[in-house]
């Protein structure tokens, strides 16, 4: 086991050296789109979001490095090291080999930090004996869920870890091992991570229905070993690492050599994460959204023959009122408001039903489509009164016939929004990535976002996006680089990456990343347009 000078020795907490990293991380960004060309950037000021915090463990052998010997140091960067600068190895290896380095010590240092932050976790919350006395075994088991297992995984993980970075002062590889672990030990992180809904709803309840654990928490949170961070920012960290893992890896591929074994490591270890990161997603939407189709079933009245709505592949993608354009279109009708009627439609990934509201929080359904027979247009600048209007047609509808509607929208942003949804395949402003032509804006997130539609995106801090679409009232429609996710977020979420090179590094980064799934998206690709 870790010894207890190890996890004395660390400097930061998890959530410190991830906030510090991607800060960091966007002002090297910043830097660099400042200048006119990215190759000026020196070593120095492209290192610093790659090599975090302070430290790995000591180990059962004499260590050829003894990062943590001296409790006051505080090393950020691999090159920092006393036993690197008295080597004499920075004099004799490549500039790209440093980075190498520096990003293989920031996953083991980060992996230290993180390991500090679950002890915390389970000693001084889990374990405190005052707060074991106000939880039931079954709200303790909901609330930590397998924590313990996740613990004991990150220390194996990080123990294999330090044993190699003690092996040589120039670390070998890290991606191997990363690869062993993920196949091995990480599907504790799909258990944990599946349980987060009912993990944040039962601690609002408690929350709200137990003083006494409120007290508890709130006392064990003031705790300076805390450093002043709260308690759910430590439920969290599986979720945050497992997804921050995969982008430590990315950071590796985009400097190993190419065509070396490194980089055929790195792409087998990158694999296997997306596989984790993307089976923690889907536990997560899994229970929400059954949640979610139930209630809807229950509110819908069919005028027309029935659709059972409650399906396992079915998921709701948008939801809303727009208004309908009836009577002829003559200038001098459009000026009645009487021309349009509310209507409100539910968008499902393979589905639209489309209704009225009646009373009683009920919505009678009139119409339905495949989402498959769905085309959108938008009409051009016609005044004021059909601003934001767009026409939706049905190729197919609930009476096998061809339908039309022609529908206003609130805003700019929320038709842009659902013709995008209604319509996924048709051409936005901008060319995608994934057609690899044409330079496409950027944009890097500096405020994290919550989504709060299930058309929109989560965002977190120094995200990469590419620009889709965008409106005049302050919305982009934008799909990661690292994931490919895409959805709307508020563009004063984040910066305009303007420097071309820069923009074009990211794309060659992202390409490289991915390659070993491209065809695979070729494969998608065209079974979607089918």
């Amino acid at each position: 086991h870790l010894s207890d000078l190890f996890c004395s020795l660390l400097g930061l907490l998890y959530q410190e050296y991830r906030d510090k990293s991607t800060r960091e991380e966007i002002e090297t960004r910043r830097l660099q789109d400042s200048q006119t060309d990215p190759e000026e950037t020196s070593p120095s000021e492209e290192t610093p979001s790659e090599a975090e915090p302070t430290s790995t463990t000591e180990n059962k052998g004499p260590p050829q490095i003894s990062l943590l010997r001296n409790s006051n140091s505080r090393f950020n960067l691999w090159q920092d090291l006393p036993e690197i600068r008295s080597s004499g190895v920075l004099s004799i290896l490549q500039p790209d080999e440093i980075k190498l380095q520096e990003a293989m010590f920031e996953l083991v240092t980060s992996e230290a930090s993180y390991y500090k932050s679950l002890n915390l976790l389970v000693s001084h919350f889990m374990e405190n004996e005052r707060l074991k006395k106000i939880l039931h075994p079954s709200e303790a088991h909901i609330l930590f869920s397998n924590v313990l297992d996740v613990m004991a995984v990150s220390e194996r993980f990080l123990l294999d870890l330090e044993q190699r970075v003690e092996e040589n002062i120039v670390i070998s590889d890290v991606c191997d091992i990363v690869y062993q672990h993920t196949v091995n030990h990480f599907s504790v992180y799909i258990t944990y991570v599946s349980n987060q809904t009912y993990q944040e709803r039962a601690y609002k309840q408690l929350l709200q229905d137990k003083p006494a654990f409120r007290e508890v928490i709130s006392q064990l949170e003031l705790d300076p070993k805390c450093k002043g961070l709260s308690f759910s920012s430590f439920l969290i960290l599986p979720f945050q690492r497992i997804t921050r893992l995969k982008l430590l890896v990315q950071n590796i591929l985009k400097k190993v050599e190419e065509k070396s074994d490194r980089e055929s490591t790195a792409l087998d270890a990158h694999k296997e994460l997306e596989t984790v990161v993307k089976a923690c997603n889907e536990g997560v939407r899994k229970m929400s959204r059954t949640e979610q189709m139930i209630s809807i079933q229950k509110k819908l009245e069919f005028k027309i023959k029935s659709v059972p709505i409650i399906s396992h592949s079915r998921w709701l993608l948008k939801q809303g009122e727009l208004q309908q354009m009836n009577g002829p279109k003559t200038s001098r009708t459009l000026r009645t408001k009487k021309l349009f009627r509310e209507i409100y439609l539910f968008l499902f990934n393979d589905l639209l039903v489309i209704c009225r509201q009646i009373p009683g929080d009920k919505y009678q359904v009139f119409d339905s489509a495949p989402r498959g027979l769905l085309r959108v247009e938008e009409l051009e600048d016609q005044g004021q009164s059909l601003a934001n209007v767009f026409i939706l047609r049905l190729l197919e509808n609930a009476d096998d016939r061809e339908a039309s509607y022609m529908l206003k929208a609130s805003s700019q942003s929320e038709m842009k929004r659902w013709m995008i949804s209604l319509a996924p395949n048709r051409r936005t402003k901008f060319v995608s990535f994934t057609s690899r032509l044409v330079d496409c804006p950027q944009i890097q997130c500096v405020h994290p976002y919550v989504a709060q539609q299930p058309d929109e995106l989560s965002l977190e801090l120094a995200d990469v996006l590419n620009i889709l679409d965008k409106t005049d009232d302050g919305w982009i429609f934008g799909e990661r680089l690292h994931d490919q996710e895409r959805g709307w977020f508020p563009s004063s979420m984040g910066e305009e990456i303007l420097n071309p090179k820069i923009r074009a590094q990211n794309l060659k980064e992202c390409f490289r990343v991915h390659k070993s799934d491209d065809s695979q998206r070729r494969k998608l690709g065209s079974r979607n347009r089918q």
